[in-house]
């Protein structure tokens, strides 16, 4: 079956079986689905280094720095809960792909004037565009991951991609240490170094896009996500409920915005911590070390997602939130490399949280999985909102170390979702239900479940599902 060729971008809604494809089926759309992760993780972790260097090269305060984190993340509602989801509700997850590449790659250009013109504001802007098609990418992704194929393996699948994504946060500030500021120091001449790089991406994204509209992928629809529901929670399950009764959706992004600001506002100002409790410490190597912390990030996904093979997902979670709160208030009181560690271990400890909580927060809901995924997503919003706060705090008191109070107490409230889906029967009941066969049960082994892959794919190869990929005005 031919991989790209042009075809609709309106899947309708009606039953494709798509999400009862196996693992070997789900491959290239995955990998390719996998792709849009680094480019966000890399945007991101650029825009941790470029606040630092902003605050110096354009003579602003750490709070007005903010506004760099305020204007990606305040863009991700917008399109997690407006238009990113409505294009996935009526036209599918390809359409919205292509959506978020376009505004990456508008906002990825509009770097360029910015640039040229020194403006914060024109930053400011530009990211907002990026935040917008970021978001939107975000709202399509996660669900489409977690989603796409055996529902045993959704936050596996949902973690390595997400470890994808922290490997491109430690390329960002790299580049932006190696790149930006390594020859050009803190001068305003490494502002217009930023312009290449965002012009590059910006004609990368629209080439993947374009690889996107012509790529034969599977859609899923909210008919497959009920279908799914009935086989995993039962046909009396969260589906038939209406979408404002689904508190535990809403739990887990309230948990989703606290943890999401917190994760930000610490990345955003790790170059601040490191060169106020470390002596002689510049900009330049502060870049350094956030980028070796995002390493740690990174390893972290892959080694939770390695736990994860053998251990609840919900365990994890819950490990690993618990120890970002314990090493984060550590580093409120610790200074030089002890500081350093404490707050390095965080982000390690921070890896599996945001993927996590999509996977567990949209499991069982059914026919609401993509209006669910919108209003998790729209929880990172605590980006925009947390960052200010600590930076205004950092101000009054003259030290980031002290405002590392603030992340603490928002991972405090995020710790409420992790251990009501430990130890609230509601709420650890649905996590645990992922149905039979290919949609196979926690206790069936490693053989069980390539047998009953063999067996629908012995029904219908990916060949044969061609409603899947067919659409009918094609």
């Amino acid at each position: 079956m031919a991989r790209f060729r042009a075809h609709s971008l309106k899947i309708g809604d009606r039953v494709t079986n798509a999400a009862q494809l196996t693992m070997r089926e789900t491959i290239f759309p995955l990998f390719l689905v996998t792709i849009l992760y680094f480019l966000w993780g890399f945007a991101y972790g650029l825009l941790d280094t470029l606040n630092k260097h902003f605050q110096i090269n354009l003579g602003i305060t750490r709070t007005r720095s903010s506004g760099l984190q305020a204007a990606y993340f305040g863009a991700y509602p917008l399109a997690s809960l407006g238009y990113a989801n409505w294009v996935l509700r009526h036209y599918g997850y390809r359409a919205t792909f292509i959506l978020g590449l376009t505004l990456y790659g508008i906002g990825a250009f509009m770097m360029w004037p910015a640039a040229l013109k020194e403006s914060f504001g024109g930053f400011c802007g530009a990211t907002f565009i990026i935040g917008s098609g970021l978001g939107s990418l975000e709202t399509a992704a996660n669900p489409y991951m977690a989603v796409t194929g055996p529902p045993k393996y959704s936050e596996l699948r949902i973690n390595i991609a997400q470890a994808i994504q922290a490997i491109g946060t430690v390329v960002g500030p790299v580049l932006g240490s190696y790149v930006f500021f390594n020859e050009t120091g803190e001068s305003v001449d490494a502002l217009k170094t930023v312009q290449w790089v965002y012009l590059a991406i910006g004609c990368f994204v629209f080439c993947l896009a374009i690889v996107f509209y012509f790529s034969v992928i599977p859609e899923v629809t909210d008919a497959d996500m009920g279908q799914q529901a009935d086989l995993t929670h039962g046909t009396n399950g969260d589906d038939d409920k209406p979408f404002w009764k689904q508190y535990r959706l809403f739990h887990a992004s309230w948990a989703q915005f606290a943890y999401t600001g917190s994760q930000i506002a610490i990345a955003g100002y790790f170059i601040n911590y490191v060169t106020e409790i470390r002596p002689n410490t510049s900009s330049a190597l502060g870049a350094k070390f956030l980028a070796i912390a995002q390493g740690c990030f990174a390893a972290g996904r892959f080694s939770g997602s390695g736990i994860m093979r053998f251990i609840r997902p919900r365990w994890v979670f819950l490990c690993y939130l618990s120890c970002v709160i314990i090493f984060c208030a550590a580093s409120i009181t610790q200074r030089g490399n002890i500081g350093l560690a404490m707050l390095t271990l965080t982000l390690f400890f921070e890896s599996v949280c945001f993927p996590t909580i999509v996977a567990l927060g949209i499991r069982g809901l059914g026919r609401h999985t993509k209006r669910g995924a919108g209003v998790i997503v729209g929880g990172v919003v605590g980006g925009a909102c947390i960052p200010p706060i600590l930076a205004a705090v950092a101000d009054r008191r003259n030290s980031t170390a002290f405002a590392m109070i603030v992340p603490v107490m928002f991972f405090i409230s995020a710790e409420t979702y992790a251990l009501a889906v430990n130890f609230v029967p509601s709420y650890r009941d649905r996590a645990d239900k992922i149905g039979q066969g290919v949609i196979a049960d926690g206790a069936a082994s490693r053989n069980d479940v390539e047998k009953a892959a063999g067996e629908v794919s012995e029904e219908g190869s990916v060949d044969d599902k061609a409603v899947v990929y067919e659409i009918d005005n094609a």
